[in-house]
């Protein structure tokens, strides 16, 4: 068995996610969506021959590298480009993670936060006192965007420039000091050989107790099906056409990262959702992970 087909069985089930389940294909265009969607073993097979077909033809490691080294440049251009239209409020955030609703998670910590997607409903929606969100980007237009959005607080929120990935920087808050890290479709943004350290650097901040909240891409999703002939820099990582690139995670890679530094699971998913266009009669399958890590208490 693949790593998706199997991954449900040793995952928890999550109800607060799914509200529609397709249970005939007959019925497939009656919605526009349907959760928890099981894939056969053929589909599985033809999307890890697509992968192996990407792979084969995936680009120098110069041409990588370059994408890489250059990923500050290439995300000020896509804000540049965008300015704060391409994204919506992430408004399911309390939906996946009704944690970020307790009072008692005020310090909290947003990685690759953009133009403030997730920041600002958890400023808006959370008035107490105590409540302050510190958040980073790579881009410094996104953090320049985000400083100039109407609801941007300075008394409640602390945007700075950095690229994460360096071995030195300087973070405006102490170790141990987080009740919450949020990792929301960032690290799919970090070359992979650096993740594992990323993450280690992030726990480090982290209170014994606190939380690290993780949503990304998962591996099989629509987007990495989509790429063509020369996008691919390495193995489920690739390079989009505006020049930013994506990884594409299994649960199992992000369990061993977060167990690798020092956390504890509190819940690992697989995200399957079946969208439809039903004008066009198109199926589109979409895959996220998600996951719920605790720093131990000492």
């Amino acid at each position: 068995m693949s790593e998706l087909s199997d991954a449900g069985s040793s995952e928890e089930k999550r109800p607060q996610f799914g509200t529609r389940y397709l249970t005939s294909e007959t019925d497939v265009f009656q919605h526009n969506a349907w959760d928890d969607v099981d894939w056969t073993d053929e589909q599985v097979q033809e999307a890890e021959e697509k992968i192996q077909g990407q792979l084969v033809h995936r680009l120098s490691d110069e041409k990588k590298n370059f994408y890489i080294d250059s990923s500050d440049q290439f995300w000020d251009k896509f804000y540049g480009t965008h300015q704060n239209k391409f994204f919506k409020d992430r408004h399911w955030l309390f939906t996946e993670f009704p944690e970020l609703l307790d009072d008692k998670i005020s310090k909290i910590f947003e990685v690759g936060c953009g133009v403030g997607n997730t920041v600002f409903p958890i400023l808006t929606t959370r008035r107490d006192s105590d409540l302050f969100i510190y958040c980073c980007d790579i881009s410094s237009v996104a953090i320049d965007l985000l400083q100039k959005h109407p609801s941007f607080d300075s008394t409640r929120c602390e945007p700075f420039v950095c690229d994460i990935t360096l071995d030195e920087f300087d973070f405006p808050f102490e170790k141990s000091s987080l009740d919450a890290v949020i990792c929301v479709f960032a690290l799919s943004a970090v070359q992979p050989s650096k993740i594992d350290s990323v993450i280690k650097k992030m726990v480090g901040y982290l209170k014994p107790g606190g939380l690290l909240l993780f949503r990304d891409y998962g591996r099989y999703d629509m987007a990495q099906m989509r790429f063509k002939t020369g996008h691919c820099l390495g193995e489920n990582l690739y390079v989009r056409g505006d020049g930013t690139t994506a990884y594409f995670f299994s649960p199992e890679e992000i369990d061993s990262f977060l167990t690798n530094a020092g956390l504890v699971k509190n819940s690992l998913v697989t995200d399957r959702r079946l969208q439809v266009n039903r004008g066009k009669q198109l199926k589109m399958y979409r895959v996220w992970v998600q996951a719920k890590y605790t720093k131990p208490l000492l």
